[in-house]
């Protein structure tokens, strides 16, 4: 069994779930249904791999930038 972390966020009637240490994500109409289907996502993805291969992600946190943009 894997670790995995998750970062999830609702963006307007949808929830949607993403893998950090693997360039996999899913979304939901709830954010329990959105992790449910990450974790799907996650297996079907590793399905046929023999050797699965994640990115260390180590404390993981959220932070807040600003960036300057020309729109």
């Amino acid at each position: 069994m894997q670790k995995v972390h998750a970062v999830v966020w609702q963006e307007d009637s949808w929830w949607v779930a993403k893998a950090l240490e693997v360039e996999v994500a899913s979304q939901g109409k709830s954010e329990k249904s959105a992790l449910a289907n990450l974790k799907e996502a996650l297996e079907l993805y590793f399905e046929d791999q023999t050797k699965v291969e994640l990115t260390p992600v180590h404390s993981p946190k959220l932070q807040d930038m600003a960036i300057q943009t020309n729109a």
